[in-house]
């Protein structure tokens, strides 16, 4: 089907060759692109937490410092996001998309030549304010193009966000690792990649978007009362917190819990991380359309209680073991994240840019707290200490118990 002007955005647009799609379906273009540049974005930021056993190394850090680090990074990202989101919810500004990515090539320069604690620290603040700019717009474009299939363009975005996460690392023990802090500069060549993407995302919102987001809104439903919204958003933080938390301590401690307990390589570690975080993208990505299919609180149940066997099991298992209930948590507990978005999205609607604002940021505002609390834990008791504890996390899921059906609702 050939789609009118009208439908596609104002008649003197001019046509890329991103809008060859149907006007009311998924727009694979879009929301691969859209998964693309998260790919390249949060590849870069995965490289961070990769590099702090270097960085640990080289500047004499204790773990307290090393969650300083970490805190530093996602708590500007999350301070930022909801913000953005809220403003771009009444004002879309599709430019900020290569203009976020130009500030986290600016935070690699810095990294790339930092010779104190301090300028890490202002270089995690740099990428951290490019990463809150990134998110929410990039969301609102995948939504834009998903057709409706909001959980499948959702998983789908977030799935290249993960497998940036689980590619970061590998990049980083073949470039960085071997040839020391400077070589983290060669990541300037994903950011250079990522804005050209990113460009062409933003040319696409401007001239299509609004058009898109009115065909969208004709479906939507009113969402949760007042109540129910207060009450769906204490259970989400539950989840949040128990999931970020969870995850922060794979993705900034795994490696030293292998070294510390199975005495492997920095290297060799790091082959372990890309396994769980590879995991970790396969399952977002099996999550969207799941909570398409059967509702997003059946998802979440599944991601929670399904993963809590595996996670009270890995403190005690051997090496083997150890890798292959790493890649079961991975699987499961990744599946929850696009169904708690979507969820949200459908609890209050019209509201993309601040919910997708507000959960990337608790996302990143709960891992960077999680990094430096398990930090400081480490530091008095030891990471393996910290592993037998955190395992009981998972069980903070029976807080989806108390949710409000926003299916429902958004049915009514």
């Amino acid at each position: 089907m050939t789609a009118k002007p009208s439908q596609l955005g104002t008649p003197d647009a001019a046509p890329t060759s991103l809008t060859a799609e149907k006007p009311h379906g998924f727009l694979l273009p879009i929301v691969g692109g859209a998964a693309v540049a998260h790919l390249l974005n949060d590849m870069i930021q995965a490289m961070l937490p990769a590099i702090f056993p270097m960085l640990k190394s080289s500047f004499a850090l204790d773990f307290g410092q090393i969650g300083i680090l970490a805190l530093v990074y996602q708590i500007t990202a999350s301070l930022l996001q909801p913000w953005v989101g809220i403003y771009t919810d009444k004002h879309p500004q599709p430019w900020l998309l290569p203009s976020g990515m130009v500030m986290t090539a600016v935070g690699i320069a810095l990294l790339a030549t930092a010779n104190s604690y301090h300028m890490l620290l202002v270089a995690a603040a740099v990428i951290g304010i490019g990463s809150a700019t990134f998110h929410p717009e990039a969301s609102r474009i995948a939504r834009l193009g998903s057709g409706g299939k909001f959980g499948t363009a959702q998983s789908t975005f977030q799935v290249g966000g993960n497998s940036g996460s689980a590619i970061g690392p590998l990049l980083t023990a073949a470039i960085i690792i071997p040839h020391g802090q400077g070589a983290v500069a060669w990541f300037l060549v994903v950011a250079i990649v990522a804005i050209l993407v990113l460009t062409r995302l933003s040319n696409w919102g401007r001239h299509h978007g609004a058009a898109k987001a009115k065909s969208l809104s004709q479906g939507q439903g009113v969402g949760l009362d007042r109540a129910g919204v207060i009450r769906a958003v204490a259970v989400i933080c539950i989840l949040m917190f128990a999931k970020f938390v969870y995850i922060a301590s794979f993705t900034n401690y795994f490696t030293f819990y292998l070294i510390e307990r199975f005495h492997l390589s920095v290297q060799h570690s790091q082959m372990f991380l890309f396994m769980f975080l590879a995991a970790v993208a396969a399952g977002t990505f099996a999550g969207g359309p799941v909570g398409d299919r059967i509702g997003r609180k059946a998802v979440i149940w599944i991601s929670f209680l399904g993963v809590a066997p595996f996670a009270l099991a890995l403190p005690y298992a051997n090496l083997f073991w150890t890798a292959v209930l790493a890649i079961a948590i991975g699987l499961v507990m990744s599946s929850a994240f696009a169904a708690l978005v979507v969820y949200a999205q459908e609890a209050v609607p019209g509201r993309v840019g601040m919910v997708s604002g507000l959960m990337f940021g608790l996302m990143f505002g709960i891992g960077g707290i999680g990094a430096a609390g398990l930090g400081e834990l480490a530091d008095k008791h030891g990471i393996v200490w910290v592993y037998g504890v955190i395992s009981f996390l998972p069980l903070l899921g029976l807080a989806t118990a108390f949710l409000p059906n926003a299916r429902k609702a958004h049915r009514s």
